[in-house]
């Protein structure tokens, strides 16, 4: 791999993280041998779309259950006092989940996830001032033309930032951009873009649209019912080349093997600001758990070929889901920061290498990633980047993500 100097080399700014030499990925990183089936139960929140139809879920998994606390287990967890409690951050992703994601009543104590819960699951140690929304498969309208039904999404979370804007949940900004969930690949893809403006004129920032897709069926990537290289799809590429016109970037979310999509889909649209989610998605369950060093090698190689378009930026996190196969999924009691830190320190290392501090952005990916308190993972990102430059903290912390989503506050 080499170190960081030899990044350097390569013409990407690089900014020092850790001891110098990045460590190696191991295999002792990720659990072999997890099972998958309470995995994947729990991983049906990513698409409730199978085959492009919309899964129905019982009237008694969309109530709220009354005996259910009000308070999630989420923020029950013990936390950290911050790493840096002054530099400013900005979550670059999370989602706002209504009713109907009984995942959440595992993961969280309660079927949903609103600003409320994310203002108490952000609370007050880290100097967090804003928030990006991102779609989740939730609060779609029951009926109505296809292609618009996730305009009520948007809505939704729009009116979950205006709840915030009133400063009764705090001060942090929750919900300062949005981005929407929106199928490109449809005949009526301009449509439902321009009704998806008109939800959230002030707040929409971009669109995202998974291409999940593995060859192995245990990943759960099929739950989209989406062909192995969506993000190559001519339908497809058609609505991508609406976003531009109109302001909007795209959120890329595939697995790490399908990153060559997303490099060919940045150099077909130089233009287009591309957000590349978690950290490309190193994947560590299933098949990967068993080649989880040939896997970064292969990862990297395609992250050094796509840090060479000047569109792309890349979130940092998404690390604590079951994808993954972090050892520290759903642990009880949760890991602290500096276990999180060793756990994340390849990926993101070699990330902020490659890309430099500017293309890089922090995200909680709250309420998927499960691995502890906001205080918590933030500071593990705040010790993996201790030896980055102030000004580089503050850009991967907060100025990337405002300066992508266009968001005048830092």
């Amino acid at each position: 791999m080499g170190n960081l100097e030899a990044q350097r080399r390569l013409g990407r700014q690089a900014c020092h993280v850790g001891p110098g030499v990045v460590r190696r990925v191991t295999s002792s990183t990720v659990s072999h041998g997890r099972s998958l089936s309470l995995h994947s139960m729990l991983y049906i929140h990513a698409a409730d779309w199978t085959a492009g139809t919309r899964t129905r879920w019982p009237a008694a998994a969309r109530r709220r259950p009354t005996d259910t606390p009000r308070r999630s287990t989420m923020h029950e967890w013990p936390s950290e006092q911050p790493v840096d409690a002054t530099i400013p951050v900005i979550d670059a992703h999370h989602h706002l989940v209504g009713r109907g994601r009984d995942f959440l009543v595992h993961t969280t104590g309660k079927p949903v996830f609103l600003v409320d819960d994310y203002a108490d699951f952000v609370g007050s140690t880290h100097n967090v001032i804003a928030s990006v929304a991102v779609e989740m498969h939730s609060m779609y309208r029951a009926g109505g033309p296809h292609e618009l039904r996730s305009v009520n999404e948007t809505v939704f979370l729009d009116g979950q930032a205006a709840m915030s804007a009133t400063g009764l949940y705090g001060d942090v900004h929750i919900a300062a951009g949005i981005v929407a969930g929106v199928e490109l690949q449809t005949d009526a893809v301009q449509r439902a873009l321009q009704a998806h403006l008109v939800a959230a004129p002030e707040r929409l920032r971009g669109v995202r649209q998974s291409g999940f897709w593995d060859a192995d069926p245990a990943v759960a990537a099929r739950l989209f019912g989406l062909p192995r290289n969506f993000y190559l799809d001519e339908e497809f590429r058609r609505g991508v080349g609406l976003l531009v016109p109109l302001g909007l970037s795209f959120d890329a979310m595939v697995l790490s093997p399908q990153l060559p999509d997303v490099l060919d889909l940045a150099r077909s649209f130089p233009e287009l600001s591309i957000v590349l989610n978690h950290l490309g998605n190193p994947v560590g369950i299933g098949s990967h758990a068993t080649t989880v060093e040939e896997d970064f090698a292969e990862w990297r190689v395609h992250m050094a070929k796509i840090a060479e378009c000047e569109n792309v930026t890349v979130k940092m996190g998404g690390l604590g889901t079951f994808l993954s196969g972090s050892p520290n999924y759903l642990r009880t009691p949760p890991a602290d920061s500096t276990t999180l830190a060793e756990e994340w320190r390849s990926w993101t290392e070699e990330t902020i290498g490659l890309f430099g501090a500017d293309r890089v952005m922090f995200e909680s990916n709250a309420p998927s990633d499960c691995v502890g308190p906001f205080a918590t993972v933030c500071n593990a990102y705040q010790r993996i980047t201790a030896g980055c430059s102030e000004d580089e903290r503050r850009a991967i912390f907060a100025g990337t993500a405002a300066r992508v989503y266009r968001l005048d506050l830092v």
